[in-house]
């Protein structure tokens, strides 16, 4: 080793000052250096010798530089490539940081909200890599550093070089890219002309290793490993750890399906179903249980529920007071939400003839509120109106409107909000709200068919 890092140092000399021996791979060594002329601190990367020989010097320049054009935030770039001697290597940006392995070896399993981000910024470099015709092939945490706590994956120039290499003299040289823990089964069959999708599973055995602490298929051998790759189910994430959501249960087993055209097509959707499950995380305020518990469905077992049971004063009749009190409570909260969740302006299509409805939304009792909490394209209300007649008194009536909306996110709590609205007035005499109002009456049920727009404070 020491006449190996001698040899180095003396090919390098005057451009990079080979310090120590960091770590060797299967398909290389890296070091740490020092650039001369820029005077900073790099790792340079040099190709085992039967990898050399196999690669060849021209092919590998010429592949490499394929690579090194990738310019991403979550792509740790090449500097430089190169002959030297009988070396070839690259020269990449030394990260001051770790390794997602180095961080995993530690701490086993990640908070669920950090794993599903460092999956979603890997899922985003390779999208940005793949619509550049480069496939990384070798996908795993150790080659995922943590720069400020946020992903950059590293490694693409060997894999891609030595994905062009016919598959006899990859064969001789007892060398291949990937790493069995974490490739597809397509790769492990020996298939060479990979596609996104095998990096995607690759992400997908990352991202279950965060979650779970093991990656899904772990044997003593690489030939068992690839036999449960080939043969079994992915084991459930929920089983392991019961507050894993059921969306990011679904994405990860989705990102793990064993036929490729079953998987998400782009690594750009798989990045997009990471983000929509980390948005909904957001929502999660007001002390009411984040994505995890909300989703998880967890079951308390029958001894808690036992003990819940005699512990409650009265029996049966105090825990009915219970859950009245608790519902009126839920009722009153909920209209609160509702009427804070409801900031709306419509533009009218029709009207009903003698007067010009001009609404305000009062959830009076609360299933308004429902609507932002459960439905997302669909509802049904109970709304009280403040209506202004065409002599510009006003009087309160309530209708029922039927929702087809849309919901457009802003930022992490504000939701645009917009969509069709039909609402229902049922036929009124204006004598019960005297008061307000003069003259102003109908003996049947109107129909208004209008457009609503407006924002919502997503509570939830």
């Amino acid at each position: 080793m020491t006449d190996v890092i001698e040899r180095l140092r003396s090919e390098l000399r005057g451009r990079y000052a080979v310090l120590e021996e960091l770590g060797a791979g299967g398909m290389a060594t890296v070091y740490l250096a020092e650039d001369v002329k820029h005077r900073r601190k790099v790792a340079v990367k040099v190709l085992r010798p039967e990898l050399t020989a196999a690669v060849g010097a021209e092919r590998f320049l010429k592949e490499i530089e394929i690579a090194a054009g990738l310019r991403h935030p979550h792509i740790l770039p090449l500097h430089d490539s190169g002959q030297a001697g009988e070396f070839l290597y690259y020269v990449m940006p030394f990260v001051e940081g770790e390794s997602l392995r180095d961080r995993l070896n530690r701490e086993k399993q990640l908070a669920i909200d950090e794993a599903v981000r460092i999956a979603r910024e890997v899922a985003e470099a390779l999208s940005y890599a793949h619509a550049h015709g480069v496939i990384h092939r070798d996908i795993k945490p150790a080659n995922i550093m943590l720069e400020s706590g946020h992903a950059v994956v590293a490694d693409f120039g060997i894999a891609f070089s030595v994905e062009q290499l016919d598959s006899g003299r990859l064969t001789d040289s007892g060398l291949s890219p990937g790493t069995p823990l974490y490739m597809s089964p397509e790769q492990a069959g020996g298939e060479r002309h990979l596609d996104a999708r095998s990096d995607i599973y690759s992400v997908g055995c990352v991202l279950y290793e965060m979650l779970s602490g093991d990656p899904p298929f772990t044997a003593a051998t690489v030939q068992a490993i690839i036999a449960r790759k080939m043969v079994e189910s992915v084991p459930s994430l929920q089983v392991v750890r019961d507050t894993i959501p059921d969306a990011l249960q679904r994405i990860t087993l989705k990102a793990l399906a064993r036929t490729p055209a079953d998987r998400f097509t782009t690594a750009g959707e798989l990045a997009s179903a990471l983000a929509t499950v980390e948005a909904q995380a957001s929502g999660a305020l007001f002390g009411l249980g984040g994505l995890a518990e909300r989703q998880s469905g967890s079951v308390p077992d029958a001894a808690a529920v036992k003990r819940s049971a005699a512990g409650t004063p009265n029996g049966r009749g105090g825990r009915m007071k219970q859950v009245a009190g608790y519902g009126l409570a839920g009722l009153l909260f909920l209209t609160v939400v509702g009427f804070l969740n409801t900031r709306v302006v419509d533009i009218k299509l029709g009207v009903p003839v003698q007067y010009t409805p001009s609404r305000i939304d009062f959830p009076i009792v609360g299933l308004q509120a429902l609507v932002p909490l459960i439905f997302y394209s669909l509802g049904v209300g109970f709304t009280l109106h403040r209506l202004q007649g065409d002599d510009f008194q006003s009087f309160w009536h309530w209708s029922v409107p039927f929702r087809a909306q849309a919901r457009v996110p802003i930022g992490r709590v504000f939701r645009f909000r917009g969509g069709v609205k039909l609402d229902i007035y049922p036929p009124f005499d204006t004598g019960d709200f005297a008061p307000l109002i003069v003259n102003v009456s109908t003996d049947k049920a109107e129909a208004v068919l209008g457009l609503f727009i407006g924002f919502d404070l997503e509570l939830f």
